[in-house]
């Protein structure tokens, strides 16, 4: 097998949750252009079916399901309705998650007096929206004998920012259940079953936009520190994230498992000096 073909994600079955965000839509083209069939899990329809016309327009398979991840019913219905469809699952994507607005804690807030229910909420989302899915649509891969699941982790996986509380606990969450998984499904059944994480860098979403930048468009004093503090000097463009993801998917990294890659324009490995 060249090269070029290892890299291939021709003909996979690829699942995708949280395909209708930001960075969702470039994991979803990155498999597409790369061959791969993907069904995109959501909660916004309408995205959900622009998502399956881009997927159309690159030359591959679409397949739009209305689902939450905290859900096992949706899950397990989402499940159903993909094999139904194309008979099997290869891949894995845990793209859905994000940081909750109400979680945000201020500078000036009273660090004990937040609302606590807010921050639960977050670890939910990124850490449960992330062991749900896998634990139905893994269970595919891992009886089929083959496959890749990769979970989203974060800077704050890695190294601590401030006013994120619930995220940060997740998303370090994310790192330990990518190694423990990637451990387990390894023994259980065999070398062609693997689990990886990608923790990307500050990227601009809908989800931190406020976070970072101001309503002009400028950088917010929070926003200019992470442009500072990354050697590249600005924040990823999500199509810079279309390798990896190919890279963790195919089997280019078929000895890859149990691995958290950082793309970040160097953030994590600054010591600011």
């Amino acid at each position: 097998m060249s090269i070029f073909e290892q890299f291939s994600l021709q003909d996979k079955v690829c699942v995708v949750t949280g395909g209708t965000g930001v960075l969702g839509e470039a994991f979803v083209s990155a498999i597409a252009e790369s061959g791969g069939k993907v069904a995109i899990i959501g909660r916004n329809e309408e995205r959900l079916k622009a998502r399956v016309e881009m997927v159309e327009k690159i030359g591959s398979h679409g397949l739009g399901i209305v689902g939450d991840v905290l859900s096992e019913e949706d899950m397990i219905r989402a499940k159903d309705i993909i094999l139904e469809k194309w008979g099997t699952i290869d891949c894995l994507v845990n793209a859905a998650g994000g940081n909750i607005k109400e979680a945000v804690i201020g500078p000036d807030a009273d660090l004990f007096a937040s609302n606590i229910s807010h921050t639960i909420d977050a670890i939910n989302l990124n850490l449960n929206g992330t062991i749900i899915p896998t634990h139905i649509f893994g269970k595919v891969i891992a009886e089929k004998g083959s496959g890749s699941i990769i979970n989203i982790a974060s800077l704050s996986s890695q190294v601590a920012l401030t006013r994120v509380l619930g995220y940060t606990v997740a998303k370090s969450g994310i790192v330990g259940y990518t190694k423990w998984m990637a451990t387990e499904l390894a023994l259980r059944y065999g070398d062609k079953v693997r689990v990886n994480a990608i923790a990307p860098g500050v990227f601009l979403t809908e989800q931190n936009r406020s976070l970072v930048t101001n309503t002009d468009g400028t950088y917010t004093s929070r926003g200019q520190k992470f442009v500072d503090n990354t050697p590249f000097g600005r924040l990823g463009d999500p199509r810079e994230l279309k390798g990896t993801i190919v890279y963790l998917l195919s089997d280019a990294s078929r000895f890859v498992s149990g691995e958290t890659i950082y793309v970040d324009g160097g953030f994590t490995a600054w010591s600011g000096v």
